[in-house]
């Protein structure tokens, strides 16, 4: 029996997909692995396609599933950015009639 692919699977799936292997499914990072759900397998072992005996375990780790965290953007930063943006200092605005090349009265 070969060993299925499980990793990017949803828990619930990943478990239907063991039993309908005749496999079992062991989490060592998560005790509570029977109620997991909606979590999603990020790394197996044994290997897809690794040749094993029926009834035997594989085991699975999870990682976050959508919008629940773990890597990427890490949002919103402490302390913020400041507010308004960047600013620089303007030059003193000149007389609009001594830019144009005509002489003040």
């Amino acid at each position: 029996m070969r060993v299925p692919r499980l990793v990017g699977l949803m828990a619930v799936d990943a478990r239907e997909t063991a039993r309908a292997r005749g496999l079992s499914l062991d989490a060592p990072d998560r005790p509570d692995f029977r109620l997991a759900v909606v979590d999603y397998v990020v790394r197996q072992h044994p290997q897809p396609g690794t040749e094993v005996p029926r009834d035997s375990t594989v085991y699975v780790w999870f990682g976050f599933g959508e919008g629940e965290g773990g890597g990427g953007v890490r949002e919103p930063r402490v302390p913020g950015p400041p507010r308004g943006g960047l600013r620089r200092e303007l030059d003193t605005p000149r007389d609009p009639r001594e830019a144009a090349g005509i002489s003040s009265p």
